[in-house]
């Protein structure tokens, strides 16, 4: 049933929540960034029936999850906290993943999130409930009910672990750098799988531990220079606003063929031949393809860690584990003590869509089989009363996630406005996700993320249709999908002719 529908909405309404399992009236999956932010906002709305259903021990996210040696934040600190609660003692131009993880704790602290919190508690299976108009949970703690469900996984939460003939036969410490080994001791023999951005912040940090490190490479990324440092004691910090603008403008190099583009590319060659002399390492460190294509990645230490004497760059990815040996596809061997995962998560093809079950039974990742599509990167047509933080086409490849999940928060609180004023589940029309979906995907076509020459994990493998990133600018984002428009939750129309018309979301 659409919004404007009808007998079993307002009976609903009428007979209450079901009695047989606790009710709240929103549950909200995940208790990272985005699912904390959006606690605070619904708490200071005044919101007080909704639970943060978390599986780990602690909030945090990926920020709780990451704690590899040298993880920090890739964009500029001041851009990474939320707007409503800045943070004005970051450490750093770029703060560490621990300091990071404490602000988001504090958050939760702070806005009153702790009687909310359900902690070591996974959803197991999420159900659309016709005749009650409510979402009926599983979890790992029992069952909930919730009149409205908002996922706030993340992209970043499901490592991806690849398929190595022999890895399970290894006999020494294995892991994916997100789930790092607290006790793994100093001078070890180490390989590291994967160049992607936890490889690049990993690396240089392992080269001062370890007796050696191998490093296998199946693409070079593009890395430009960082910049980072502490700040002085007493140092102003960048204004917030000012630099979100300045992010913003780094769009223009993410359009394959432009002056922009050109110009990062530069400047990326440029810190290229500066920190690699050896032309025969330069030339497989240079990736071929456009910069920006996959995720830019920023570093004054990687390129200088990889010419140590104890770190060896091996330019190929592995393809066997025999016992404590790595082979390599160039046919190189490799002894080593510990392997490294650096190979990042699951993105395009996100886990917890198998949980989730719309109208008719019809889960997400049914609806998502071509790639994950939706309106506003936030509502998606076949599950009533859902919102997806963090989802399709949500992200940014130039600038702080931050600015699209605070806009979907906004656009959430007005959707549960609506649906108070109303009483009849929200339910996007399958004409305007279409129509979203059509525009993100000409909007795509002309950026370096489909036109740069690369595989990268903002595409959707199967059907070649960038799915992760919002291809614009983090302000049109803002301004077009930062508050609820209740327009495209319509039933479809009927012309005057008598065919079905339907009503455009813009």
């Amino acid at each position: 049933m659409r919004a404007g529908g009808t007998t079993a909405a307002h009976a609903a309404r009428r007979t209450g929540p079901p009695a047989d399992a606790e009710h709240v009236d929103v549950a909200v999956v995940g208790a990272g960034l985005a699912g904390v932010g959006l606690g605070a906002r619904l708490r200071r709305a005044g919101r007080t029936g909704f639970a943060l259903l978390e599986r780990a021990d602690d909030v945090g996210g990926t920020w709780r999850d990451n704690v590899y040696p040298g993880v920090a934040c890739d964009i500029p600190s001041a851009l990474y906290s939320y707007s409503f609660r800045p943070q004005p003692a970051w450490s750093r131009v770029f703060a560490p993943g621990a300091e990071i993880h404490e602000y988001v704790r504090d958050v939760a602290r702070s806005e009153g999130l702790a009687p909310h919190l359900r902690l070591g508690t996974e959803l197991t299976g999420a159900r659309w409930s016709e005749d009650e108009a409510a979402w009926r949970l599983t979890t790992s703690r029992g069952p909930l009910t919730a009149r409205v469900l908002v996922t706030a996984v993340g992209r970043l939460s499901e490592p991806r672990v690849p398929e190595i003939p022999g890895l399970g036969t290894f006999p020494g410490r294995v892991f994916h750098s997100a789930r790092w080994d607290r006790d793994l001791p100093d001078g070890l023999r180490v390989g590291v799988v994967g160049t992607g951005a936890s490889g690049v912040q990993l690396v240089p940090e392992l080269a001062r531990r370890a007796a050696s490190v191998v490093v296998l490479q199946r693409t070079p990324p593009w890395v430009l220079p960082r910049g980072d440092r502490a700040y002085a004691p007493g140092e102003e910090r960048p204004d917030r606003a000012a630099l979100a603008e300045e992010a913003d403008r780094l769009f223009e190099a993410r359009m394959a063929g432009s002056a922009e583009e050109a110009a990062l590319r530069e400047r990326a060659e440029a810190h290229l031949r500066a920190q690699v002399p050896d032309p025969a390492l330069r030339a497989q460190l240079t990736p071929d393809y456009a910069v920006g294509c996959k995720r830019a990645l920023f570093s004054d230490d990687w390129y200088p860690a990889l010419q140590q004497p104890h770190v060896t760059l091996e330019p190929s990815a592995p393809v066997a584990v025999e016992g404590s040996t790595l082979v390599a596809a160039s046919g190189a061997r490799y002894e080593v003590d510990v392997l490294v995962l650096a190979t990042g998560f699951e993105t395009t093809r996100p886990p917890f869509a198998h949980l989730v079950a719309g109208r008719g039974g019809r889960t997400l990742a049914e609806h998502w089989a071509d790639g994950m599509t939706s309106h506003a990167s936030t509502v998606v047509h076949g599950f009533p009363n859902l919102f997806v933080l963090d989802g399709p086409n949500a992200g940014l490849g130039h600038h702080s996630a931050l600015e699209v999940i605070e806009a979907q928060i906004g656009y959430v609180l007005g959707g549960l406005d609506h649906l108070d004023a109303t009483g009849v589940p929200l339910e996007v029309s399958a004409a305007a996700e279409a129509a979203y979906t059509r525009e993100v995907d000409e909007r795509a076509a002309g950026t370096v993320w489909l036109r740069g020459g690369c595989r990268s994990w903002y595409v959707d493998e199967r059907s070649g249709r960038l799915t992760l990133l919002w291809p614009g600018r983090a302000a049109e984002y803002r301004e077009r999908f930062g508050v609820f428009d209740p327009a495209p939750f319509a039933p479809e129309d009927v012309t005057a002719a008598g065919q079905p018309g339907t009503r455009p979301f813009w």
